[in-house]
């Protein structure tokens, strides 16, 4: 399998964690979006939405960071990231889902470009928006995290035992913030749960600053 991911997208963090979790070897290509690799028309073959990531097995071609690791779970189920027992999987997924479709997007680096040159926010009006869209989003997941015990019991993931797509998109907009210089202070379960990640293999072989394209 190939892999097109920068280094400090999210999005292409979730999928790093998947493929580290399952224990599976990718060749792994930047593409540099800070610059628009992504852009290029060769790229913009394999992606249509000219974004990151890209995942190629052999003649199957998937964007999508959510997509893509549920494609992995179906082909390669050990560990389980979305669980089968069904009201556990949908706590997964609602907080997942939180995180991936209403907090990232309005944080990420094509729309906070956007705010600053079509818009002209200055850097202080940008980094406002980033921290108050980034306090809703916690906010939630905070309170989706302090009802959990119903579905998994206790356990230092968000739900249970064992990491789940929730600590997979979890864990990447945790460093988003902390590199936004946004408050996480009010966020205990949160946080614990991101550090908890730190020590953990997988997690740690799928940090931005561990990839053969990162730039300081």
């Amino acid at each position: 399998m190939q892999l097109y991911s920068f280094f400090n997208s999210s999005t292409s963090y979730r999928v790093r964690i998947a493929l580290a979790l399952k224990g599976l070897p990718v060749d792994y290509h930047g593409v540099n979006i800070r610059v628009g690799e992504h852009r290029a028309p060769a790229y913009a073959q394999l992606n249509p939405a000219r974004a990151v990531p890209t995942l190629v097995d052999g003649d199957f071609t998937l964007s999508q960071s959510l997509a893509i690791i549920d494609y992995l779970d179906q082909r390669h189920p050990e560990p389980r990231l979305v669980p089968l027992e069904p009201r556990l999987r949908a706590r997964v997924l609602e907080l997942a889902h939180g995180i991936a479709c209403d907090m990232h997007p309005v944080n990420n680096l094509r729309i906070l470009k956007y705010l600053q040159g079509p818009l002209a926010l200055s850097a202080e009006q940008k980094d406002a928006w980033y921290a108050h869209w980034a306090a809703e989003g916690f906010d939630a997941v905070e309170r989706l995290l302090a009802g959990r015990g119903g579905e998994a019991g206790s356990g230092p993931w968000c739900f249970g035992d064992q990491p789940t797509l929730a600590d997979v998109c979890l864990v990447p907009q945790v460093g988003n913030a902390q590199r936004a210089g946004c408050d996480l202070a009010p966020y205990v379960r949160t946080r614990a749960v991101y550090a908890h990640a730190q020590q953990h293999p997988a997690f740690i072989a799928a940090r931005p600053e561990v990839q053969p394209d990162y730039q300081p």
